[in-house]
């Protein structure tokens, strides 16, 4: 098992087989899909499907998003990190999208933001990518308040899949 990144109160790793049942806890969750195209899983084979998915992206891409397992109590709490974008949004390809999602139990914890910062150092000091970026839907105000607390400008807005996102953005500061 690979180990990404740390925090003072985060592990970040890679997503396993065994993280099916927290994941499906979380994608089943209406409220945490409410910004997502409101479309929440239905059955644990979703979840797997989508753990699979990502695990093929780290092969294929050398990077995918990654589990975030508190440490105090060693609980799957949700997802983050970055994923190579190979498919056109807004009319940019081949980009690193910086990502988190989290079971509506951890919300308010301050890990979306924690978790968030590690995956921009992780891009910036390990990747040496020149930028990262972030899309949120324009009424989800908490994601976007994480993307500006860690370091991305909103630069423009788009529709996406009928819904205004903003596009931001932050460049390597090194």
């Amino acid at each position: 098992m690979k180990i990404f990144a740390e925090t003072e109160r985060l592990i970040l790793r890679e997503l396993l087989p065994t993280d099916a049942a927290g994941m499906f806890e979380m994608d089943s969750d209406p409220e945490v899909h409410l910004y997502l195209g409101n479309k929440p899983f239905n059955t644990i084979e979703e979840s797997e499907a989508n753990i699979e998915f990502i695990r093929r992206q780290y092969v294929t891409n050398g990077i995918g998003r990654w589990a975030v397992i508190e440490k105090a109590s060693q609980n799957f709490v949700g997802w983050a990190g970055l994923k190579l974008i190979t498919e056109p949004i807004n009319n940019r390809v081949n980009y690193h999208d910086l990502g988190y999602r989290f079971s509506k139990k951890y919300w308010g914890k301050g890990y979306a933001t924690e978790s968030a910062m590690a995956a921009r150092d992780y891009a910036f000091n390990v990747l040496k990518l020149s930028e990262i970026i972030g899309i949120a839907d324009v009424n989800n105000l908490g994601s976007i308040h994480v993307l500006e607390k860690t370091g991305l400008k909103r630069i423009s807005l788009f529709d996406y899949q009928g819904i205004k996102h903003h596009w931001m953005e932050m460049k390597n500061p090194f």
